[in-house]
């Protein structure tokens, strides 16, 4: 494996394992922060007491000192509790006092209880000193002292982590439910509001970013809006003359010309059908009228009607609330494609409420996979053939009235890479467990048989 697959794999991993949500991330930085200042807090404290400490022992030692120095100097060098050039004194103290100075010195050792030291110079020349260790409570008042610090510090963490987790809990659970509304205005709720989604006391920059994402919805609704209206004037404007043409065609004497007159012409009138229908789909005021179907024996009836070279294959028959009507209109319009831009042979399978319609030709463009169907583009020149794009929009369109999901892949050999060809396309209808009430469909009343 090469350095640079190696390296690209492991940023994946990282990048992957690292993500995480605003809550946490706000939570982990007021911790850090906290401990940081915790630590640099102590370790101020720790060294303040400790330095104060020492120097009130050297004070008390300096003082002892002096006295001893009286006595032994009135006694006759006969007081205990010190020495005379005592060999272990330390070379700084010692260098000190040689100058005629009384000093005090703090000898560290590894066991941690420093020594405290007082040494002072003799009229005879001698150097009288005396040590001590640091006292056995200055040394527990330390510890005490460590400790507090130490559950202090902890106790800063944890309750900075209390209140970052407060504080993002707020902001997070604001910025997904704005997700959420989001995501329901891109479905085509136009009366979701993202500023009352968020809702909430504290107004913060989320509001701000709602309001502009709302300012954004509107904009984008109204635009789309007014395309569709003139989408939909230019197709109406144009069925009555193109009705006209096509009734002209006829008029035409038999012929080689005429056909091909009569072939655009139909084809024209087919193309500003389509428009329309897009046009009322991208409105969402369709409305499905609901049966009860057996959905193996419905699309193989339809499929034989529609292209009897179609192999149908129903692996597991199920009953379905749908509009036969547009379930009819949403396979005519995936075989057509097929049939289009594929190659044969062409089949379907039914397996519950699942309807794949698959064939054996170079696959759906990568853009198509990627953005899904979109009008007056049909893809890479591979699979452009002829035609205006419309005829998966509808599909896709359709699907939604019914409350249903059209997806699309590329059928792979085992082991190809992403730049090998396809051996086929697949287009998957998912059916909804329940009838798609809430895209505002309605029930058709079955009569009793007389």
């Amino acid at each position: 494996m090469s350095r640079g697959t190696l390296g690209s794999r492991l940023r994946r991993t990282v990048g992957c394992r690292l993500r995480t949500g605003v809550r946490w991330k706000i939570s982990a930085a007021i911790a850090l922060v906290g401990a940081l200042v915790a630590v640099a807090l102590s370790l101020v404290v720790h060294n303040a007491a400790r330095v104060s400490m020492l120097d009130s022992a050297r004070d008390f030692q300096d003082t002892k000192l002096a006295y001893m120095q009286r006595g032994y100097e009135n006694s006759a060098g006969r007081a205990v509790g010190f020495k005379i050039d005592d060999p272990d004194l330390p070379d700084g103290l010692r260098d000190k006092v040689v100058t005629g100075r009384r000093g005090t010195f703090v000898e560290e050792h590894a066991h941690g209880v420093p020594d405290i030291w007082a040494a002072v110079p003799l009229s005879d020349g001698r150097i009288l000193s005396l040590h001590t260790p640091l006292p056995d409570r200055s040394t527990t008042v330390m510890k005490d002292l460590d400790q507090a610090l130490v559950i202090g510090s902890i106790s800063v963490v944890f309750g900075g982590c209390a209140l970052g987790v407060l504080i993002g809990g707020q902001l997070s659970r604001r910025l997904r439910k704005a997700a959420a509304a989001a995501q329901d205005v891109a479905q085509g709720h136009t009366d979701v509001s993202v500023r009352e989604a968020i809702g909430g006391v504290v107004r913060d920059e989320t509001d701000d970013l709602a309001r502009s994402v709302d300012a954004m919805a509107d904009a984008l609704k109204q635009r789309l809006e007014a395309e569709r209206r003139v989408t939909a004037d230019i197709a109406h404007e144009l069925r009555t003359p193109v009705t006209g043409l096509l009734t002209a065609a006829e008029l035409l004497p038999p012929g080689r010309p005429t056909e091909l007159v009569r072939d655009r012409a139909q084809a024209m009138r087919t193309l500003v059908e389509d428009v329309l229908e897009v046009a009322r789909l991208d409105s969402a005021a369709e409305r499905a009228e609901l049966q009860d179907i057996m959905l193996g024996e419905f699309v193989t009836r339809r499929i034989a009607v529609l292209n009897g070279d179609v192999k149908v294959t129903v692996v597991h028959e199920s009953e379905v609330t749908t509009d036969p009507r547009r379930l009819e209109r949403i396979l005519g319009n995936l075989l057509a494609n097929a049939a289009k831009h594929g190659k044969p042979p062409v089949e379907v399978s039914v397996e519950g409420r699942v309807v794949r319609v698959r064939d054996h030709g170079p696959g759906f463009p990568a853009g198509l996979l990627a953005e899904g169907p979109s009008r007056f583009r049909t893809g890479s020149s591979d699979r452009a053939g002829v035609g205006h794009g419309l005829g998966l929009t509808i599909a896709a369109g359709q699907a939604r009235v019914l409350g249903a999901r059209l997806t699309f892949r590329n059928v792979t050999p085992a082991g190809a890479g992403p730049d090998d060809p396809a051996e086929g396309a697949v287009a998957v209808l998912w059916l909804p467990e329940h009838a798609p009430t809430n895209t505002g469909s309605f029930p058709i009343l079955q009569l009793p048989d007389m």
